[in-house]
């Protein structure tokens, strides 16, 4: 049992004997330090160790993900219990969560839709027009893949490895990722390649390009903005949503599910990390349990 494990065991033990709480309470507090825990394991600090800095560059991840301020509230409330727990047990001198302050009212925080107002959207595409199963198909990979717009529309038929479970993503800076994929998405992707795209007379340089326009061109980062402002009027949606909102719900829906916050960092590239250093560095295949066991999407 390593430092982590084992504080976290007195930490429910002090909760559940000493403070009475409520086994929902105590499995909320054990899940919030599991997250700090993750994220410390990989950086090799021990939770006795930890410090403030550290502390804040943790929920700074959190924040990048797009996590509510409240969900941000809720961790920061839990690894202060955890801390004070510990100083209570004289393993630390000085509590190094002391400081770490919770998000204020009216922070800025990207918007993010729930798995209802997400299904909504997507029920309001009309199956019957030309453009219906593409456009189902973009609002699932999106929502699935935790997709950048601009990694949307550059998305190739070469990209797509859906024997293997993945897709390779071109992401910022040039860098590749490789991203699980859910079997809707592969289905939705599939309608729409053999009963629309097909039919499409495709420009010369497009022919890979997954998403195409009327035009059988590639489609632009405003046409996909444009997709999801009329879905949200047409399904009466009161909220300002932005193909980046479904990348935001992606990586809320997935840690409010319990997913490992590593994983999910490298699957919305936010490290640098070149295909070769995923295949001789990352377990793929946990990679791609810890994120498609946690999403909605998955759930059956």
């Amino acid at each position: 049992m390593n430092s982590w494990e084992r504080y976290i065991k007195q930490f429910v033990s002090f909760l559940k004997i000493e403070r009475g709480l409520a086994e929902n309470s105590i499995m909320a507090y054990q899940r919030d330090v599991i997250k700090l825990a993750e994220y410390s394991a990989d950086k090799n600090i021990d939770p006795i160790e930890i410090n403030y800095k550290d502390l804040k560059d943790f929920v700074a991840v959190l924040y990048d993900l797009g996590l509510s301020a409240r969900s941000q509230a809720r961790i920061i409330s839990g690894i202060k219990q955890f801390y004070g727990f510990i100083l209570l047990e004289n393993e630390i001198k000085d509590d190094p969560s002391e400081l770490l302050e919770l998000p204020k009212v009216g922070r800025k925080l990207p918007e993010v839709m729930s798995i209802e107002e997400i299904d909504l959207l997507i029920d309001a595409i009309d199956l019957s027009t030309n453009e219906g199963h593409r456009n189902k198909a973009i609002l699932e990979t999106l929502y699935s893949c935790g997709l950048r717009v601009s990694e949307l529309v550059n998305l190739k038929f070469s990209d797509l490895y859906f024997e293997e479970g993945f897709i390779r993503v071109i992401g910022k800076g040039n860098k590749e990722r490789l991203v699980p994929v859910s079997k809707t998405v592969e289905k939705e992707i599939k309608i729409y390649q053999d009963n629309y795209r097909i039919h499409k007379k495709i420009k010369p340089c497009d022919e890979n390009t997954v998403f195409l326009n009327r035009r059988g061109a590639k489609l632009t980062r405003v046409m996909i903005f444009t997709i999801i402002k009329n879905l949200c009027i047409q399904s009466g949606l009161d909220k300002k949503v932005s193909p980046h909102t479904f990348r935001h719900s992606f990586a809320t829906h997935l840690i409010e599910g319990g997913a490992n916050l590593r994983a999910i960092q490298e699957m919305l590239g936010h490290e640098s990390i070149t295909t070769t250093e995923i295949y001789t560095h990352l377990d793929q295949s946990f990679l791609r349990d810890a994120i498609l066991s946690h999403h909605p999407r998955n759930a059956d």
